[in-house]
């Protein structure tokens, strides 16, 4: 599976790059802070929302321990999915909540 560090996707964001980040944590988690702009998806809902992934866009999963398992499933169905290795640890920039 692919890997973007934080760093990595932060410098992606604030260039302006068109990216899909889809954060897959459950509500308690999303409620402390996501990423500006990040689509709340839960882990449990990400197969039945698959309309809701812009297909077109690279993806960046915001993770959870079994996140490689649907990243795998969204890769299958044709997206361009990267993990963010760490998850919202290692996020640095500003969060929206």
């Amino acid at each position: 599976m692919k890997e973007v560090t934080a760093k990595e996707l932060e410098k992606k964001v604030r260039e302006g790059e068109k990216v899909n980040i889809i954060d897959v944590r459950e509500d308690k988690e999303v409620a402390q802070g996501k990423i500006p702009g990040a689509q709340h998806i839960p882990l449990g809902q990400v197969q039945d929302r698959l309309d809701e992934i812009d297909k077109d866009t690279a993806s960046f999963a915001v993770p959870v321990g079994a996140v490689a398992k649907h990243a795998f499933f969204l890769s299958k169905q044709g997206y361009d999915v990267t993990n963010m290795a760490g998850g919202m640890l290692e996020w640095s920039e500003e969060v929206e909540k």
